[in-house]
């Protein structure tokens, strides 16, 4: 028998068994071949990932340098796989593997990859096909549902087909205008962990639902969570001093595609991401936009000790930044650094944020260390980085907000220099520096800390990026709020590294006392000076964020890195609320505040009843230049809108005084319909608003006041 006559004997016994399948006539899809017992044909080349289609399963993943892959599948739970499926040769196109697979459950199976190819270590290159690869695009992972434990089947990661059929309805996305955001940022597990939350479903998406009406009530319309996709919270897992502590935070990121299954009440499979969906969903209507830290700076692949799941097997000399030797790039302080610049991974990266945006409803997104998104494939920074100018201008990214944290660990900060065209706005590292600097004392800060209220105009312009700066003085890294003017020093002792890790520049103040105490003087102080620097903030340019926990004073007890510590440390102190239930309503105040001026958040036109936009003030009216000596900055905002046939002028003067005594100042002349109103005085815990008489007033210590403009009736 001839070579051709066998083939031919071999396509018949072949289609043969193929009828027996039996498929539905509503298939149009036809099998061509049969593979371990499996009948499969060629796939959809342009669809990343396995994706359900009727009568199977779509399985398609591209390997520049692969010479072949392997799909494997698995029952659930099992470690090695029951079927082994080669990609055809002839199923390849150009550097794309994409098969379907007939008659596949997806509730089921799971399934990983096995991929060859050469191994030259010198350039990058270690394929290794004994390594069981996780898909970039797997949108589930399996093995990492329960917190703090490794799966018991086998140490590689799998991946699920997910059902995507969650109905969002005719649900409206609020859209909030930039200037209107006021961010609240928080980890999920931390905020609802601790019994003290109250929730039925302590750490994850369900919790934080269920404190929904606690963030309605403060006022915020924005959350932003620490990093929810899939991450290794056992990467560094160790037990220091009989605490168990863990990659707590998830800036170590597993798969992109897919969220952290350990943040679901309950066991999703197939159907993983619907309480994220259910969570987005009700925030949304509720007129509360959600926000993800996203990471794209590395992976928990780390260096060249790290593990080799995913993208060191498929392409590492693609995925990676690699020095000519062929080692990692460690811009990122983690290991490795994501080569974001190559068209290979700026495409995964775009496809990444466009699956959140469409299947999630994702409404912004901030960039952990975003100027590694701006270096070109050797390191070095790009003049017009191409992955920041596609996010920028991308349909499906078009109403969504970007943010980014604009330096790296390898020593790019780039704060009021960050490409933007236009469209990202940063995180102003800056603001909380000086700011910090400013409120607790320091002199020289005055003339810097005017600029960083009125939004920054010496870094991003007078006239143009409006609102870009977000305004922040506490974020997770770093102290809270109430440790800020609790501590002198950094408290991480916990933490294992001898209390070397964590910044130095804290810009910290205990007030008198290092730590707890029961000084009431010394107590009074903190909360005022906690009182004024979130007056300042809401009374800043820009968009303000702060921490979840900073409006009930949450304390980290001095940790200002507590990445590892899945405990009281992190976890909110609910009971704290009761207790400093006056600082609660004083950030709910400011909050309003923020909201019912909107000169405040913008400007609303070049000025009002004669005065500029933006003006500085001294103890006397009018001092554009301070000195170095100077602990007073008058700051005022003055604006006007039409209200149909009349003028609403709106003009509000924000006074703060870092000096350790009082001070006296005179307000500027208003027009004679005008009179000045106080609306808020951190020297008090309750606010009050009072009609002025006259323009001069008496600052006290360390505190800070707010006023506002008023017609007489």
């Amino acid at each position: 028998m001839s070579q051709d006559e066998k083939e031919m004997t071999q396509k018949t016994e072949s289609m043969i068994e193929l009828e027996k399948l039996s498929l539905p006539r509503t298939i149009h899809l036809i099998p061509m071949d049969y593979l371990d017992g499996f009948a499969v044909r060629p796939g959809f080349y342009e669809t990343n990932g396995a994706t359900a289609i009727p009568g199977g399963v779509n399985f398609t993943v591209h390997s520049h340098g692969a010479t072949g892959i392997e799909l494997l599948l698995f029952h659930r739970q099992e470690a090695e796989p029951f079927a082994v499926l080669p990609f055809p040769k002839h199923y390849r196109i150009g550097n794309v593997y994409s098969m379907i697979v007939f008659k596949l459950n997806i509730e089921e199976f799971e399934y990983a990859y096995r991929v060859d190819g050469p191994y030259e270590p010198e350039k990058g290159i270690i394929f290794n096909r004994n390594k069981y690869l996780l898909d970039p695009y797997a949108k589930a992972v399996t093995g990492q549902s329960r917190w703090g434990e490794t799966s018991p089947y086998g140490q590689h990661y799998k991946a699920r087909v997910v059902k995507d059929d969650f109905d969002w309805g005719a649900i409206k996305q609020p859209l909030l205008p930039v200037e209107d955001l006021i961010i609240y940022e928080l980890h999920v597990r931390g905020f609802t962990k601790d019994k003290s939350s109250g929730v039925l479903h302590p750490g994850t998406f369900d919790g934080l639902m269920e404190k929904l009406p606690y963030l309605k009530a403060l006022g915020v319309n924005v959350v932003e969570l620490m990093p929810i996709f899939e991450f290794d919270e056992m990467q560094d897992y160790r037990i220091v001093d009989g605490q168990k502590l863990y990659n707590y935070w998830g800036y170590n990121t597993v798969s992109f595609f897919a969220p952290n299954t350990s943040y679901a009440s309950g066991k999703e499979y197939n159907q993983e991401g619907n309480e994220l969906k259910h969570l987005i969903r009700k925030f949304n209507q509720n007129g509360i936009e959600v926000y993800l830290d996203v990471v794209f700076n590395h992976t928990a692949e780390g260096n060249e000790q790290g593990p080799f799941f995913s993208f060191k097997g498929l392409d590492n000399n693609i995925y990676y930044m690699l020095t000519p030797d062929g080692q990692y790039y460690n811009f990122s302080g983690c290991g490795n650094t994501l080569n974001c610049n190559h068209p290979i991974v700026y495409q995964m990266i775009l496809d990444c944020l466009r699956y959140w945006v469409t299947t999630y409803r994702v409404n912004g997104f901030r960039f952990d260390l975003a100027s590694i998104l701006g270096r070109n494939q050797d390191g070095t920074p790009m003049s017009k980085p191409p992955l920041l100018e596609a996010l920028a201008f991308d349909p499906i990214l078009g109403d969504v907000k970007l943010i980014a944290e604009a330096w790296d660990a390898g020593g790019l900060y780039q704060v009021g220099q960050f490409s933007s065209w236009s469209r990202w706005a940063e995180w102003n590292g800056k603001y909380r520096d000086d700011l910090r600097r400013y409120l607790k004392g320091d002199e020289g800060m005055a003339q810097t800390a005017a600029e960083r209220i009125v939004g920054s105009r010496d870094l991003y312009g007078a006239s143009h990026r409006k609102n870009v700066s977000v305004n922040f003085i506490t974020c997770h890294d770093g102290m809270t709020l109430n440790d800020l003017y609790s501590y002198n020093q950094k408290h991480n002792e916990k933490n294992g590294w001898n209390n070397t890790d964590g910044t130095n520049a804290d810009y910290s103040w205990n007030c008198g006392v290092e730590g707890e105490t029961d000084d009431a003087q010394v107590l009074a102080l903190r909360r005022r000076m906690a009182r004024n620097a979130f007056a300042v903030l809401m009374c800043s340019r820009g968009i303000p964020m702060f921490l979840a926990g900073d409006e009930f004073l949450n304390t980290q007890f001095g940790n200002n890195n507590a990445y590892c510590q899945d405990n009281i440390t992190s976890w909110l102190d609910w009971s704290r609320l009761e207790k400093n239930r006056d600082m609660f309503e004083f950030f709910r105040y400011m909050i309003q505040f923020r909201k019912d001026n909107r000169i405040l958040r913008t400007n609303v036109s070049n000025g009002a009843c004669g005065f500029p936009d933006t003006s500085f003030h001294g103890v006397k009216p009018w001092q554009e230049e301070f000195a170095s000596y100077d602990h007073y900055v008058g700051v005022m905002f003055a604006g006007q809108e039409k209200k149909g046939v009349y003028v609403d002028p709106q003009i509000v003067y924000l006074a703060s005084n870092s000096y350790w005594e009082d001070l006296e100042v005179i307000l500027p002349e208003l027009p004679k319909t005008m009179y000045w109103e106080k609306d808020a005085d951190t020297w008090q815990a309750e606010q009050a608003i009072t009609k002025m008489e006259g323009n001069s007033f008496t600052i006290h210590a360390r505190s800070v006041m707010v006023f506002s403009a008023r017609m007489f009736s």
